[in-house]
């Protein structure tokens, strides 16, 4: 029931976003990805630091490589984007079948798409942020069964390398929000993963300095 409640919300943001395409002002910024990107509170941040940008947020909470694949012109190609951050492949980490050569295969059939359609669009792709296990909320100690700080690293790694593969940069903006373990600060975090508005605000002090050299 769950899942399909689920399911069910993902295809309701898609078609309020193919709505909302229609009204966009092309050649901006694109946020897509999860629920890690769909839940940074990039509007009020921008309104905060008046930041001269018109971002559009097309993070779908749930949402793994193979999802994203299936929706790219509602989520980035209908946007027409001159620059696209990207933050994709965290639920393909807490597969039970996970393994990371499969999730940088799905993950390149994105760029090679991202680049066939959109081949002067500037890509930066993110690093994966850390988790904290020992922070987790009643009910979902299971799920750190497979999303492991390990997993992640390794992960990086490989989007690390496809972001020279595909001309397009990588974005390690994580060194605020790590404890001296290298977890995700307890203190940032809702249950491990998900992060709080002072997490986030570490994450845009760090992409600052590549948002104001847009300009």
């Amino acid at each position: 029931m769950l899942m399909g409640f689920m399911k069910r919300e993902q295809a309701e943001k898609i078609e309020r976003f193919r709505r909302l395409n229609r009204y966009v002002k092309k050649g901006q910024i694109v946020f897509a990805g999860s629920s890690l990107m769909e839940q940074f509170p990039i509007y009020e941040f921008l309104q905060d630091f008046d930041l001269p940008y018109t971002i559009y947020n097309r993070g779908v909470g749930g949402y793994t490589t193979t999802d994203l694949m299936k929706v790219l012109p509602e989520c980035i190609f209908d946007l027409e984007p001159s620059v696209i951050f990207l933050n994709i492949g965290t639920n393909d980490i807490s597969d039970p079948n996970y393994t990371c050569d499969a999730l940088m295969d799905r993950y390149a059939k994105i760029l090679d798409a991202i680049r066939e359609r959109l081949p002067k669009t500037r890509l930066f792709l993110l690093a994966y942020y850390p988790c904290n296990p020992d922070a987790v909320a009643d009910g979902t100690a299971e799920f750190f069964r497979f999303r492991t700080n390990e997993r992640i690293d390794e992960a990086n790694q490989g989007v690390q390398a496809l972001a020279e593969r595909y001309g397009a940069e990588y974005l390690d903006l994580n060194t605020g929000l790590k404890d001296e373990a290298g977890r995700l600060k307890a203190e940032f975090t809702i249950e491990g993963v998900h992060m709080f508005a002072d997490g986030y605000r570490e994450v845009l002090d760090a992409l600052l300095p590549t948002l104001k050299s847009l300009n």
